[in-house]
């Protein structure tokens, strides 16, 4: 697809129940993604400076991160907004947050890029792997920084090359090579779309942000066997299922197969268990 053929209204509609037909699926291997994940959650409250009674914004929550750690950081004095163009997400976070009895927390549904936030209100806004996934992604920082205090952090994390994650490009290459499938445009919508740290940076400079770092971290994913690793794929990965949606059963079932002798003969502990190094960019900004 080119940019000109690229229709971001329909992208969004598709996104939305894409991400709604997994969320059983999220809530189902939460504990096993957030074993890994929890360190990136953790890194953005630091790179955002998060402290007890600030208000924070998060944006693309999921079914609740990093929301529900800065929750924890800002204490009952604080308070967060965390959004998800997903409902089903949002239940499932809503019903964790009232799991853990945080009343600190709202969760509003609605598109990133014109949900309506209160301007200068926020003293922080995270996203976790969440910004590559939006079409119009200049007006999306545009709105955060709006809802910005002055001198207000963004910290966010998106994944880097495909190379450097293969929880997410192993089954994603097979199935691409599989089907005989091109490389996304670069400038569309993806988990990879923002792994070019220069453009990422250009983009947060273009919406007005100021001092903009950035730092590298490997983020470990582990599951019992290979086997549990595709199920866990079939189960979350919207983009790999996204691909393979319109393939017949027969179809499907031999990529599955193909992943997981991938996996097994490449990724495979000697105890049976899969081990996979990622590398994901957190990125750090101001609101001028």
């Amino acid at each position: 697809m080119t940019n000109s053929e690229f229709d971001s209204t329909q992208f969004k509609i598709e996104q939305g129940k894409y991400w709604d037909n997994v969320a059983q699926g999220w809530q189902k291997w939460w504990k096993v993604f957030e074993r890994g994940g929890q360190k990136v959650s953790d890194k953005l409250v630091e790179l955002a400076d998060i402290r007890p009674g600030q208000k924070v914004l998060d944006i693309a929550t999921g079914i609740g991160e990093p929301a529900l750690t800065a929750c924890r950081r800002v204490g009952d004095s604080g308070y967060v907004l965390a959004t998800d163009i997903s409902s089903e997400m949002l239940a499932i976070a809503r019903a964790r947050a009232l799991h853990e009895g945080l009343n600190n927390v709202e969760f509003n549904e609605g598109d990133a890029a014109t949900i309506v936030l209160p301007t200068s209100s926020f003293d922080a806004a995270l996203c976790r792997w969440g910004l590559m996934f939006i079409p119009n992604i200049s007006d999306t920082l545009d709105n955060i920084r709006k809802s910005l205090v002055s001198g207000g952090k963004l910290a966010a994390a998106v994944w880097t090359e495909p190379s450097k994650v293969p929880q997410l490009n192993i089954a994603m290459s097979i199935v691409r090579e599989y089907l005989q499938l091109p490389l996304p445009p670069r400038q569309d919508p993806g988990p990879f779309s923002l792994a070019d740290m220069n453009k990422f940076k250009n983009l947060l400079l273009q919406a007005e942000f100021s001092n903009v770092k950035s730092e590298k971290i490997q983020v470990t994913f582990e599951f019992d066997s290979a086997e549990d690793y595709v199920k866990f794929t079939q189960d979350i990965a919207a983009p790999v299922n996204t691909m393979i949606a319109n393939e017949t059963p027969e179809k499907k079932s031999e990529i599955w197969n193909i992943i997981t002798d991938k996996v097994k003969s490449e990724y495979t502990r000697s105890n049976g268990r899969v081990i996979l190094d990622n590398e994901t960019i957190c990125v750090m900004a101001n609101r001028q």
